[in-house]
Formats: structure tokens, sequence, C-alpha cells
């Protein structure tokens, strides 16, 4: 499953550099598959959606730093644990009930986003 961060989140930013596929951004910010990927072209969403990889998508979360579902790898294929839970004083970066998914789901994942 993906991870998320929960409204706990005291906003210090420690987990976003640890993320190997840029995936967590600040409340508020616009995101974008491309951003720390070596993707081009167009992305097939979760949703179904075909994106720009360079589109500039809606934040996920307002005010605190959100995770994207659609490039959360839960660290597979970099390391042992995912970086963000970590590195978390709050521990508020915590496995998402709604996003259950294999080793090879998120394996692909990682694939897609580091051709």
């Amino acid at each position: 499953m993906a991870i998320m961060i929960t409204d706990e989140c005291i906003n210090c930013g420690a987990c976003e550099p640890e993320c190997p596929n840029n995936a967590i951004y600040e409340g508020g910010v616009e995101w974008a598959i491309a951003d720390g990927t070596n993707v081009k072209g167009t992305y097939i969403l979760e949703t179904g959606k075909e994106v720009d990889v360079d589109a500039q998508l809606s934040p996920v979360e307002e005010d605190y730093y959100f995770i994207v579902p659609d490039k959360c790898t839960e660290c597979k294929g970099f390391h042992e644990e995912p970086q963000c839970a970590a590195v978390c004083p709050v521990d508020c970066c915590v496995p998402d009930p709604e996003r259950e998914e294999t080793d090879e789901v998120l394996l692909g994942r990682k694939d897609k986003l580091h051709i």
C-alpha cells in the first residue's frame, strides 16, 4: 500500500528529501509526474486518466505535506523501509488503508518512474 501523511503533520519537511521518487510535496504545491523521475511523454494515473508528465497537477492536500500515490513505491527497490516514515518525528507517515498494493505493483511503478 502507498504511504500517506496524516493531518498530524507538523510541516517540518524532514520526509521530502528522503523520497527516492520525489512523491512528497509541501501542502498547497502543484506537482508533476516528471518531478524527480525519468518519465517522458504521457503517464496514466491510477484513476486511468492520461496526463502529460510535465503537467502541473492540483495538490493532494492544502495544509500539510502530502504524498502523491501515483509516485509512491514505499521505497521498494531503493530501501528496506519507507524513508519518510523512518525520519518522521511525529510518526504521521503511515500506510494508506485505501491503497493496498502488492510488492509487484510497487516495483512496477518504480520501474515506470525510473526508466
